[in-house]
């Protein structure tokens, strides 16, 4: 058992982090939480701090894996030195669903594992478990420095950790790819990525890909132009290396620098290894060969992949008296229709009306609907989403009309932090339970309306204050 003292430093310190990783996964992927469990030693009860929780739903895995299974306890990584401040020696994340983990043993803190939400959009979940693994060791260098010595930094630190945790990934990668011992760095590189990503040309934003190789790989380079030594553009030289991007937008080709300088440019097969920034105007993708890592925007990186999932309409749908079929199409017609106004960056409004008969609403009425089953006909409805006013969609796979202008009495649930067309859709979504309305904004993600609540802005947790320590539960009460 630890004195009151000891416990109190300990909640302290799992409060920090767990306010750290909540905030700053929060600007990285969306609301986001957090959560611990630990064993401070071999013999101590497993606690849990889960202080908005993310982890209900799962007691049953923790009951199996952690009370009923006691292996964990005699773990042969959990055969540590005593020196103070040694690494943490990592074990698997759990897999849990909805959920991205990492675990560890350190002699500081026997055993401990953190959690945060897995969002359906992540580009990569790489930089988040990294993130999770730092999260382990700076609990388990709190607990080794005590009470005395505790600085209350890590919070802090680990809620500006999102370029870190891009970095980390990429080193991990690049040294099972390459080894250890590459004279690329790394963090050069994602300055240069920000900072081109904000700088326009001609009013322009950016866009073409710049690839960032292996120094020693510069000479298996299939160069369509090869710059000498001496007229090479620094990578440092944001505003010049902007303007030599041009040479590379909508084109089957790439500026290549080895992490210091522009060597040239490049076109088809490209190394065994590279980092590749793929502008695309105000946002754009960060590559470690061809796969996604992050995502980078205004100046910071994320890790969204942009693409709306559209998990609230499809278990909205779920619930709902339709056939498979029906849910099947509608889902995708929706889809289609979302994807193609994002692509085209225009908003939109999409009226789902699951009645037998569909709502009378003003606007332009199709006599007959259209059968959106058949894809030239969606192909045209999604010309016709550009036009001010909703589409009007029915359960019967049809469109029923377009330009259709949706009114309602206001009520207390209204945002007016959003704009007209969001509002009109939540006052008609407030005054018809049987429809779902979607809203595309050119500047806003993707909302699902019903019954006049946002459905992505419903949730059972609220963001908790930085300030205050959080309670801790053993694992064998908080399952009962």
């Amino acid at each position: 058992m630890i004195d009151k003292a000891q416990y109190s430093f300990i909640r302290r310190c799992v409060s920090d982090i767990i306010n750290g990783l909540s905030e700053g996964f929060t600007h990285f992927s969306g609301a986001s939480r957090a959560a611990a469990m630990f064993a401070l030693t071999a013999d101590s009860p497993l606690m849990i701090c889960d202080p908005q929780n993310l982890l209900r739903g799962h007691e049953p895995i923790f009951k199996q894996l952690f009370l009923q299974d006691k292996s964990w306890r005699y773990h042969d990584k959990a055969r540590i030195s005593d020196r103070k401040f040694i690494d943490v020696l990592s074990v698997p994340g759990l897999g849990l669903a909805g959920l991205l983990s990492s675990g560890g043993y350190s002699s500081p803190v026997f055993f401990q594992h953190w959690f945060t939400e897995h969002h359906p959009n992540l580009c990569s979940t790489g930089p988040s478990e990294c993130w999770l693994e730092h999260a382990l060791w700076r609990f388990a260098h709190d607990v080794a420095n005590g009470v005395e010595r505790y600085s209350g930094i890590s919070g802090y630190f680990l809620k500006e950790y999102a370029t870190h945790a891009v970095r980390d990934h990429i080193i991990d990668r690049m040294n099972r790819l390459i080894g250890w011992d590459t004279p690329l760095r790394i963090y050069p590189v994602l300055d240069a990525v920000l900072m081109i990503s904000k700088t326009r040309e001609e009013g322009s934003w950016p866009e073409g890909q710049l690839l960032f190789i292996d120094p020693r790989l510069t000479e298996e380079m299939d160069y369509l132009i090869k710059f000498d030594d001496e007229v090479r553009p620094q990578l440092s030289h944001y505003r010049h290396v902007r303007k030599m991007l041009q040479s590379v937008e909508r084109a089957n080709r790439y500026l290549v620098s080895d992490g210091r300088s522009i060597l040239g440019i490049c076109g088809g097969t490209r190394p065994s290894f590279s980092v590749s920034a793929e502008f695309s105007g105000r946002r754009g993708f960060l590559k470690v060969n061809n796969e996604k890592i992050c995502s980078f925007s205004d100046g910071r990186f994320s890790s969204t992949n942009f693409r709306p999932t559209l998990v609230h309409l499809e278990e909205l749908l779920l619930e709902c008296d339709l056939e498979q079929s029906q849910r099947f199409f509608l889902f995708r017609i929706v889809t289609g229709l979302v994807y193609h106004a994002q692509r085209n960056k225009h908003g939109c409004t999409i009226v789902l009306d699951l009645n037998e008969e569909p709502e009378s609403i003003s606007g332009y009425v199709l006599k007959p609907p259209l059968d959106l089953r058949k894809p030239a006909l969606l192909h045209m409805t999604k010309s016709l989403a550009k036009v001010d006013g909703a589409l009007h969609i029915g359960a019967d796979l049809h469109l029923h009309g377009f330009a259709s202008l949706l009114d309602g009495l206001t009520y207390t649930g209204e945002d007016r932090a959003r704009g007209a067309r969001y509002n009109s859709a939540m006052r008609y979504s407030h005054e018809h339970p049987n429809v779902i309305v979607v809203v595309v904004s050119a500047d806003m993600p993707v909302s699902v309306l019903h019954r006049g609540m946002d459905m992505e802005s419903t949730c059972d947790w609220r963001q908790h204050p930085s300030a205050g320590a959080y309670q801790l539960s053993t694992l064998e009460h908080w399952v009962t």
